[in-house]
C-alpha cells in the first residue's frame, strides 16, 4: 500500500512482498540473521492458536486491508495522537516509508531492528548500525539509497508462491509491525510520522492480537488479512 508522508517529490515503487513466512526467513537468515529466529503464520487470534506460537515472540507483522474505514480511522488518530503527546522510548527504531509497495520491507526493518536479542551480521546489522542515530526522515533517505535491500526486495517479490504482480499493477493492502520495547508496545508504520505507543506490554502475543482484530472489527467485510510473529524457533 503506497502510504507515506512525503507528497513533494516522485516517488519509487517497488513490487509488493507476499505475506510468507518462507520468503522472510529466507531474506534475514541469508543476511545475517540467527537461524534460532524466524517468521511463522499466526493462524488465528483465539486463546488456542495463539498458544501454539514460540516464547519468546518479539515481533508481529500485520498485513491488512487499506480501506476509506482505515482512511477514517488514521485521521482521527492523528489528530488525537496530535493533542495527546504521547510517551515514546528512545530506544524505538522508526523508519519512513517513502518508496511505494516498501511496507513490507518496511515492516521487516521495524520487526529486526527493535529486537535486541537477535544478534548477527549481514546486510540489516549494516542498515541499523547506519540509521542508528538518524531521524525519522533522514532514514527514508537511506533507504531510498540502498541499493542491495532493494536487490534484496526485488528478488524476494518475484519468488512468491503466488502471482507476481507488475510493478505499475496497484496495491492497497499495507503492512505494519508491532514490537515490544521497554515493556510497552509500539505499533510502527512507515507511512505515520510518529510510532503508536499501545501502552503497557503484559503478553506481547495477548496484547498485540487485541490491537489487531480491532483492525478487523472496522472492515469485517474484509478478508485480506494475515498476522506474521517474529520468534524464537530453537535453542
Amino acid at each position: 500500500m503506497s502510504i507515506s508522508n512525503d507528497t513533494k517529490k516522485q516517488q519509487l515503487r517497488w513490487i509488493p512482498l507476499e505475506s510468507n513466512p518462507e520468503i522472510l526467513n529466507k531474506m534475514i537468515h541469508n543476511h545475517g540473521v540467527d537461524c534460532k529466529w524466524g517468521f511463522i503464520d499466526i493462524y488465528g487470534f483465539d486463546d488456542d492458536a495463539l498458544a501454539v506460537i514460540p516464547r519468546p515472540a518479539t515481533a508481529i507483522i500485520f498485513l491488512f486491508p487499506g480501506s476509506p474505514a482505515y482512511d477514517e480511522f488514521r485521521a482521527k488518530d492523528e489528530a488525537r495522537l496530535a493533542l495527546n503527546k504521547q510517551a515514546i522510548s528512545d530506544n524505538v527504531i522508526h523508519f519512513k516509508q517513502t518508496i511505494e509497495n516498501a511496507c513490507g520491507m518496511i515492516a521487516l526493518l521495524h520487526s529486526l531492528s527493535n529486537n535486541r536479542q537477535i544478534n548477527g551480521d549481514g546486510l540489516f546489522k549494516r542498515i541499523f548500525d547506519a540509521t542508528r542515530e538518524m531521524t525519522y526522515d533522514k532514514r527514508g533517505e537511506y533507504l531510498e539509497s540502498c541499493s542491495e535491500l532493494a536487490n534484496l526486495h526485488h528478488e524476494s517479490a518475484c519468488s512468491g508462491q503466488s502471482y507476481t504482480p507488475d510493478i505499475a499493477d496497484p496495491c492497497s493492502n499495507h503492512y505494519i509491525s508491532f514490537v515490544e520495547v521497554d515493556g510497552e508496545v509500539y505499533e510502527l508504520d512507515g507511512g505515520r510520522p510518529l510510532p503508536v505507543n499501545h501502552g503497557k506490554c503484559n503478553d506481547f502475543i495477548q496484547d498485540t492480537a487485541k490491537i489487531m482484530q480491532s483492525f478487523i472489527e472496522r472492515d469485517p467485510e474484509f478478508n485480506e488479512y494475515s498476522a506474521i510473529a517474529l520468534a524464537k524457533l530453537k535453542e
